[in-house]
């Protein structure tokens, strides 16, 4: 098999080390040469032009930011031949995916979503997003699926909406959450000294701003702006803070108690086993401690 990593980030550095792992033949590509010419050599893979990389790959893996994606791919475009399979891992999905099918009309595109980070050892247990369009996609996309599950990972298969709609709750609002809480705690004079003193809940708290504020700005600033329906999810965030506030300014310990007694009702009617996150979260914690 012989892969064409287009895109020389944290993720397509990833997919040209995992894909090599795998026993792929790997070509990457970058529009920054000198970058790309220490790359290949640290990774021991070939590297070549946009164009050139597509030009006789079994599959080409698109691993451009959302800002320069159309631009990328206009410029394969003269370079790929017919029913060669182009996928994309973009964080958002109708945007690439029409992107792809406007411009690349002779080939099998797919959009997928790995749900990780250039920090995973693997995709095992990870969760990986396939969004086909049409059936010759869906044929592609249940092939792809099956290579997947042999390595563990966990895949999903849905329409480009569908993905954009649940990553406006599962990307878009828990960068939101992690951005506002990052600059709360760095306006407090004692958040240095305060980390030294963290219980288990605001471990996680402070672990989330601090992982989300070292985030590529690029991915962030595009998912915040092209989730359909994301400012909603976000102002009904801020809606329920005022509200909470509002409370505790009127230190009316019983309505407080209600209003959380409310919410747990509620947490049990969607997930039945919600008891069991304070677990988790303590093993997630551990697993950091040394």
């Amino acid at each position: 098999m012989r892969t064409a990593v287009l895109g020389a980030g944290k993720m397509g550095v990833w997919f040209a080390k995992w894909c090599k792992e795998k026993g792929d033949t790997v070509v990457l590509a970058d529009r920054n040469p000198q970058k790309l010419a220490k790359l290949g050599k640290e990774l021991g893979v070939e590297t070549a032009d946009f164009p050139d990389a597509v030009k006789g790959a079994d599959r080409v893996l698109i691993c451009v930011s959302i800002s320069s994606f159309e631009e990328i791919v206009k410029k394969i475009a003269p370079a790929i031949h017919k029913g060669q399979p182009i996928m994309d891992i973009c964080s958002i999905k109708e945007y690439p995916v029409n992107v792809m099918h406007q411009h690349l009309k002779d080939a099998l595109v797919l959009g997928t979503h790995p749900v990780f980070g250039p920090g995973s050892n693997g995709v095992a247990h990870k969760a990986y997003v396939l969004t086909p369009t049409n059936k010759e996609e869906e044929a592609y996309a249940k092939e792809f699926q099956k290579w997947l599950q042999k390595e563990d990972a966990r895949v999903f298969v849905m329409s480009p909406q569908k993905h954009d709609e649940l990553m406006s709750i599962v990307l878009g609002f828990a960068h939101f959450v992690g951005l506002a809480t990052c600059e709360t705690l760095l306006e407090q004079p004692a958040f240095a000294e305060s980390k030294k003193l963290a219980g288990t809940t605001y471990r996680m708290l402070f672990t989330l701003a601090e992982a989300v504020a070292q985030e590529t700005p690029d991915l962030y600033a595009n998912v915040q702006t092209k989730l359909a329906g994301l400012d909603e999810i976000e102002q009904s965030f801020i809606a329920n803070a005022e509200a909470w506030l509002e409370l505790m300014k009127k230190k009316d310990s019983a309505a407080i108690m209600e209003r959380m007694e409310r919410l747990r009702k509620k947490l049990g009617k969607v997930d039945s086993e919600y008891g069991k996150s304070y677990e988790v979260m303590y093993r997630m914690l551990q697993s950091t401690e040394e």
